[in-house]
């Protein structure tokens, strides 16, 4: 009998009362288990390299969660981040050093919000730091003062790229999608592929065209429910398609 695939999903290090917890997000989890139909394996922000390596060669497959933090702007060149800004750097430090070894191992990897960002990040891209305080572009955030169902809401559209993975996926050229952050992609990273954009022109998703496998990143939350939307548990269907074929392949 064959296995599900086991699908890694680096954890955010979290100070919890006095003590620090290694935490994912029970939605990232549930669609996992559920939309990909494989095991979720939650990897803890310790960014020693050889166990890294370890647990990468373990699993079949990477979701690189959303987190309330950002990506310290160090790691790309980018100003110093306002006060209060919400930072994981065991995160940055564990995540930034496995997407390019996942990628190269052939291996599936989904990012999604602030994992989207990293992997943008991991490709050499910047990031905008405060979308809504550009010219032009609109205000990607939600309002936390809302119940989570208006919070994770339809917001906008967002136009899929021709011949790309997800209008495939989707079956046509727009989508309607949720948004909740400040940040977005300001440089592409080396070698990724715009896959989807906003209204105002803010890349929404991304490829990796040269990657041997399943390798795309898209800045709203797909995992939000996915049980109830159609291109949602098309994608996370399409990722665990994939985690068992590197499955197959690397066991």
């Amino acid at each position: 009998m064959s296995r599900k695939p086991l699908i890694g999903i680096p954890a955010d290090r979290r100070l919890v009362g006095k003590h620090y917890f290694h935490m994912v997000g029970e939605k990232y989890i549930r669609a996992v288990a559920e939309g990909a139909d494989a095991v979720p394996i939650l990897i803890p922000a310790l960014a020693w390299e050889s166990d890294l390596q370890d647990l990468l060669d373990s699993c079949d497959g990477l979701l690189l969660s959303g987190s309330p933090s950002n990506v310290e702007p160090h790691h790309y060149g980018g100003p110093a981040s306002a006060p209060g800004t919400l930072h994981d750097p065991d995160r940055d430090a564990t995540t930034l050093s496995l997407i390019p070894k996942a990628v190269a191992a052939g291996m599936p990897v989904l990012a999604i919000c602030r994992g989207f960002q990293e992997m943008n990040v991991a490709y050499g891209g910047t990031l905008w730091q405060r979308v809504h305080e550009l010219d032009d572009h609109l205000d990607h955030r939600d309002d936390e003062s809302q119940p989570l169902d208006q919070q994770y809401g339809p917001a906008h559209e967002v136009l899929l790229e021709p011949g790309g993975v997800l209008r495939q996926i989707a079956g046509g050229a727009t989508l309607t999608v949720n948004s909740l952050h400040s940040q977005g992609v300001q440089q592409l990273g080396s070698g990724l592929a715009v896959e989807a954009r906003a209204p105002d022109g803010l890349v929404e998703a991304f490829r990796d065209p040269a990657a041997k496998s399943f390798a795309l990143g898209v800045q709203w939350h797909p995992e939000w429910q996915f049980e109830k939307n159609a291109f949602s548990r098309a994608l996370f269907g399409a990722f665990g398609q994939a985690s068992r074929q590197y499955a197959g392949v690397s066991r």
